[in-house]
C-alpha cells in the first residue's frame, strides 16, 4: 500500500515516499499524508529540519500515479486533481522549517515539482530530472511551469516540457537547482540537516519567510507573517490584548 512515512529523530524529521512498485508515484492518499505530516511538523517545536526522501529504487518519484487520474473528466481533473496537488505542494513550500529533498533516483513530472517545493535538493549522480507529461498528452500541473520556472532558466524548462529532454545530475547542479551531487545523497543531506540544527530556529524561519517573499512564494502571506511576528513581540500587542481582556482603554507607549 502506498504511504508517506514520518520519522522523527531528534531535531530532524524525515518524510519518506513509499510506493516502490510504481516508482514512488503519488496517489491521492499520499498527497493527503504529506499535508497531514506538514501540519504535524508545524506543531512540533523540537523539529528544526525536514528531509523528504523516498524508498530506494530507480526513481525518487515518477510523478502522479496515472491510474488515479486517467479516468477523471476534464472538469474533475482540473478542479480536484491539479488543484489538490497545488494545495499540498504549496503547503510543503511554505513549511516554516527548511526542507531538503533527497533525490536518490529520477525526479519526473510531479516528482520534480515536489522536489522544487523543497528549499534545497541533494541528488545522486545517476539521477535525472524531467517533465515528461507531453508523452501522455498532458502538461505539467503541479507548478512545473510556475515554481520550477523560478528555480531554473526558462530555456531549460522549455527543454524538458516542450522537447522531453532529461537533465542529468551534474547539469542540474551547474544550473543551481541542486545543492550537491553525492554518491550517498541521503548521508549528504543528513549532514546538511544536522549542521542546520545548530542554527537559530527563529532566524531560520524568518529567513525562509523573507526569501519566500522575495521569490514570490505566496508573497502576501509571507509579508503578513513577518509583520505579525514583529508586532506580536511588541509592548503594544501585550497592552492591547491586556486592555481588551480587562475591559479598559489601552495605554499605548510612544515609538
Amino acid at each position: 500500500m502506498s504511504r508517506v512515512h514520518l520519522e522523527i529523530n531528534g531535531a530532524v524529521a524525515e518524510m519518506r515516499l513509499d510506493n516502490p512498485g510504481k516508482l514512488n508515484a503519488l496517489t491521492t492518499g499520499m498527497l493527503q499524508m504529506i499535508a497531514d505530516h506538514c501540519a504535524g511538523i508545524e506543531q512540533n517545536p523540537d523539529i528544526r529540519v525536514v528531509l523528504l526522501t523516498a524508498e530506494a529504487g530507480k526513481a525518487f518519484c515518477a510523478g502522479a500515479d496515472i491510474t488515479e487520474w486517467a479516468e477523471l473528466s476534464a472538469a474533475r481533473f482540473a478542479r480536484h486533481w491539479v488543484r489538490e496537488g497545488h494545495r499540498v505542494f504549496d503547503r510543503l513550500a511554505r513549511l516554516s522549517r527548511p526542507v531538503i529533498a533527497v533525490l536518490n533516483g529520477h525526479a519526473l513530472g510531479g516528482g520534480l515539482e515536489l522536489a522544487a517545493a523543497c528549499d534545497i535538493r541533494v541528488m545522486a549522480p545517476t539521477a535525472t530530472i524531467a517533465l515528461p507529461e507531453a508523452r501522455v498528452g498532458i502538461v505539467p500541473g503541479w507548478s512545473g511551469t510556475q515554481r520550477l520556472a523560478r528555480l531554473l532558466p526558462e530555456p531549460v524548462v522549455r527543454e524538458m516540457a516542450l522537447f522531453g529532454r532529461r537533465i542529468p545530475a551534474e547539469r542540474a547542479h551547474a544550473l543551481g537547482f541542486v545543492a550537491e551531487v553525492a554518491e550517498d545523497p541521503y548521508r549528504a543531506a543528513l549532514d546538511i540537516a544536522n549542521a542546520a540544527t545548530g542554527l537559530s530556529p527563529r532566524a531560520t524561519e524568518t529567513g525562509k519567510y523573507m526569501i519566500g517573499a522575495g521569490a514570490a512564494e505566496d508573497r502576501a502571506a509571507m509579508i503578513e507573517a513577518l509583520g505579525a511576528a514583529a508586532i506580536s513581540a511588541s509592548d503594544d500587542r501585550n497592552e492591547g490584548v491586556g486592555a481588551f481582556l480587562e475591559k479598559r482603554p489601552p495605554e499605548f507607549s510612544g515609538l
